[in-house]
């Protein structure tokens, strides 16, 4: 369990409690988070608290990778805690965010559908001792997601005031590129998907 697996179960933990502050009936046991009002926008904490700490987990995506790779401590169980982190975080995040109406349901629905498609695909490929890397696209859209989905946890803030839906067109720019990197993905290892192995 080196330093980079720890940052990983760091971020696993961290989406544990962003679940849960999310989705518990926390007035059942009598809890009430304060209101903020900025300009005519009423936020609820709850949501900035989630913000801030999807924002740390985020941080740890990219702070976990850049140390093994920087202090060679890229081992298989990195590669599937990590990849299985990346998923929880950012997957049950845009399922909540959809479920209780501050995103389309058409993002989560794309995204989740994507990356079960790529995450095959990449199965697939390592079965044959093969590894799919990470492309561009792919590291875009995770980039205007977790962005995306941060501003729309601070309900758009400062944008909303301007009448700029940011949060909105990052999240449908992430998913756009989704759809692409996910073409990508399926052209660059087709001959993987349908070779005589992948039929067996």
């Amino acid at each position: 369990m080196n330093l980079a697996n720890k940052l990983t179960m760091l971020r696993i933990f961290l989406t544990v409690v962003l679940i849960v502050i999310l989705l518990f009936p926390f007035y059942m046991v009598n809890i009430e988070f304060p209101k903020i009002m900025i300009s005519t926008i009423t936020m609820d904490v709850k949501y900035l608290i989630a913000a801030g700490i999807f924002a740390l987990a985020s941080i740890t995506d990219w702070l976990d990778g850049y140390i093994a790779r920087k202090k060679n401590m890229v081992t298989d169980f990195g590669k599937l805690s990590d990849a299985i982190a990346d998923k929880m975080l950012v997957n049950s995040t845009l399922i909540i965010l959809a479920a209780q109406g501050f995103i389309h349901p058409a993002i989560a629905v794309i995204i989740v559908f994507r990356d079960a498609i790529t995450d095959n695909i990449k199965m697939l490929a390592a079965s044959k001792g093969k590894v799919v890397a990470a492309i561009k696209t792919g590291k875009i859209k995770t980039t205007f997601l977790m962005l995306g989905i941060v501003l729309t946890l601070c309900y758009n803030m400062p944008f909303e005031v301007w009448g700029y839906d940011v949060a909105n067109f990052l999240l449908v720019l992430a998913t756009i590129f989704a759809v692409i990197s996910g073409v990508e993905y399926y052209a660059q290892n087709k001959k993987i998907i349908f070779s005589k192995e992948a039929k067996k």
